[in-house]
């Protein structure tokens, strides 16, 4: 109740407790937004999925990744010249092959966010190397093969196609 220009206290103790819940909750809504611009701010979080068809820059070929076991493995799906053969693989008896549903991912296991360690066959000189697939964006995979123990690689970012 108000007492010419005053109020009681139990009047005082009620506004004062809605206008401390109100801080409360205004500062509970500034904590999360600033949550999520951190979070967001932070750098990229991508879905970790690697999976789907992905094309090469010079786009010559197109490489599906799935599921295979507990990893991750690559075929080529799509070949621009579709007669190329696996002409430079060490094993003779398949250099006569077509190139298109070969397998040159091979078991691709996470090792770290957005990153998968394997091996890669490179159908181009019939080798096959210690691989790395990283996830660069949501659209982007980078493939590099490396030789002595990952001291020296090479590699290339695939477009995602679906």
């Amino acid at each position: 109740m108000t007492v010419g220009n005053h109020l009681d206290v139990d009047t005082h103790k009620k506004i004062g407790t809605r206008r401390a819940g109100s801080v409360l909750r205004l500062g509970a809504s500034l904590a999360l937004a600033g949550g999520m611009m951190v979070s967001a701010l932070s750098g990229p979080a991508f879905a970790a999925d690697a999976k789907g068809t992905w094309a090469r820059p010079s786009g010559s070929s197109q490489i599906r990744i799935a599921k295979c076991g507990g990893s991750l493995c690559g075929k080529l799906v799509w070949l621009r010249d579709k007669g190329k053969k696996d002409e430079k693989n060490p094993d003779a008896s398949k250099r006569g092959r077509s190139l298109l549903g070969v397998q040159t991912v091979y078991g691709m296991k996470p090792s770290g966010d957005d990153v998968w360690k394997g091996k890669v066959y490179n159908a181009e000189d019939g080798k096959t190397y210690t691989g790395k697939m990283e996830l660069v964006g949501p659209n982007k995979l980078k493939l590099s093969g490396c030789v002595l123990g990952g001291l020296i690689c090479k590699g290339e970012t695939w477009n995602r196609v679906n």
